[in-house]
């Protein structure tokens, strides 16, 4: 009597199964995005090659010092964060023009046109075309030679690190908010929502841009003392 074989399974097949139930996996499950804050990193500052900024005097920047502790020395002066917007507006705007306050500059169309026809270069042609343009749509207007230079310590928690960006972000915005209304009658915020849609707004939000240009150098982290 013959003994009778054990049957094999037949396993071809077991590779494309396996191929079949990992893409299957891969397709259905979902991933857990929630990590971290959704953050964009900071725009380069804003018309900040101008020739006439290249040197930067000590009263035209204003220096915010994030150390490890997560305390906020600005202008030397311990600070509590929630103070940095007005201190940033106050300083941007130099409304009082105090002496250490950033320069300033009153721009009428006449002074911007006399100043466009005397460019020396094609970056200042540009420049004081804006500005330019600027006093044709809100009429005269001042600039100052602000820049804002933030430093933070490799130790500086980012819960800070976000909070400074928002109120440095909130100066400039609510800065140009205020002129936005004083001059064309209309907020800041729907002058962005119609710029995205008719030309002549969008001229009338860099108007707007070019008086208040967001200037915002950040170093590398270090150590902060």
């Amino acid at each position: 009597m013959s003994r009778r074989g054990t049957p094999e399974i037949n396993a071809g097949s077991m590779a494309d199964i396996a191929f079949l139930l990992l893409i299957f996996f891969l397709v259905t499950t979902t991933m857990d995005s929630d990590w971290g804050l959704a953050r964009l990193l900071p725009p380069p500052p804003e018309d900040l090659q101008d020739q006439d900024d290249i040197k930067i005097k000590e009263r035209d920047v204003f220096v915010v010092l994030a150390n490890a502790n997560d305390q906020l020395l600005v202008e030397n002066e311990l600070l509590d964060v929630s103070q940095l917007k007005e201190k940033a507006k106050e300083f941007i705007a130099n409304k009082a023009r105090l002496e250490t306050l950033p320069q300033w500059e009153d721009i009428t169309e006449s002074i911007a046109k006399e100043r466009l026809a005397s460019a020396s270069n094609d970056d200042d042609k540009k420049k004081w075309e804006k500005r330019l343009k600027a006093a044709q749509i809100l009429d005269a207007y001042t600039i100052t030679k602000q820049v804002i230079s933030l430093q933070n310590d490799r130790g500086t928690s980012y819960d800070l690190y976000i909070q400074v960006q928002d109120q440095l972000a909130k100066a400039y915005s609510e800065l140009r908010d205020e002129l936005s209304k004083e001059r064309l009658g209309i907020s800041y915020k729907v002058l962005e929502e119609k710029a995205k849609r008719d030309a002549k707004y969008k001229e009338q939000l860099t108007a707007i841009k070019t008086v208040y240009p967001q200037r915002i150098s950040e170093a590398e982290p270090k150590d902060v003392q």
